[in-house]
Parts: C-alpha cells; sequence; structure tokens
C-alpha cells in the first residue's frame, strides 16, 4: 500500500461533505492547496493529482495541463485578495470561479482543445487574465 500524499489527503479533505467530484469540489480543492502551499507549488500538486488520477480512471486523455494550470492561477489571484478562511466565504464572494465555463473568457475553446493546451502551456488567446493587466502597468 502506498502512503497518501498531500494531494489525497486534500481531496479527502474536500470529499468529506461531498457526494460527488463536482465542479465545486475542484475549485474548494484547489483553494484548500492554494492556502496551504502556495500558487506555484498548488500549480504542480493540484496538476500531478489530477493526472495521476485521469491515469487511474484509465482516462488519461482527459487530462488538460493548461485548464489545471489555468484554474490554480485563477483561484490563487482571488485567494491571494482575500482573507476567507473559510471555503463558502471565498466561493461567495468570487462566484465567477463556480462557472465552470470560466476560462471561456480567457480562451477559444479550440486553444483549449489543441495538444500544445493539453501537455503544456497556452497562453490566453481571447482576453489577459487579470493579474497579466496589473504586471504590466
Amino acid at each position: 500500500m502506498t502512503a497518501a500524499t498531500p494531494f489525497d489527503d486534500l481531496m479527502a479533505e474536500v470529499m468529506s461533505a461531498a457526494d460527488r467530484f463536482a465542479h465545486r469540489q475542484h475549485v474548494h480543492l484547489t483553494w484548500l492547496t492554494v492556502r496551504r502551499y502556495g500558487t506555484a507549488a498548488a500549480t504542480e500538486l493540484i496538476s500531478d493529482g489530477i493526472q495521476r488520477t485521469a491515469r487511474y480512471a484509465g482516462a488519461p486523455q482527459k487530462y488538460n495541463a493548461t485548464v489545471s494550470r489555468a484554474w490554480v492561477e485563477l483561484v490563487g489571484h482571488h485567494a491571494e485578495e482575500t482573507a476567507d478562511t473559510d471555503f463558502d466565504a471565498f466561493a461567495e464572494q468570487h462566484p465567477a470561479l463556480l462557472d465552470k465555463r470560466l476560462l471561456t473568457r480567457f480562451y477559444h475553446p479550440a486553444t483549449l482543445a489543441s495538444p500544445e493546451a493539453r501537455t503544456g502551456w497556452a497562453e490566453p488567446d481571447r482576453a489577459p487574465f487579470p493579474w497579466y493587466q496589473q504586471v504590466r502597468r
């Protein structure tokens, strides 16, 4: 038996109050990971965990590196702006994160479906992320 990873522990924490892993739970998992490990470490932790889970489920093709990283960056950006220690309060303050179509504000669907996006990083091609604009000022 293999030891539980930080991803496994965080997943168990999120799923202790849920009956299925839907988009809200994905955002909750990402928020917990960002709060505990920081955005940079969360990117790797979440990406590795989701990729491992997809392989285990026999669906490795469902993993998309750009989608995983983009969600971590979006959640991380908002988590850094607030001091919320409760996920429900965080979600109420940032309801757009609960819209699983949020990435379509930043990416064309064809870009996210591309081989480059699935295996690496694709820059937003519809609109820049909010923090890109802040950095460039």
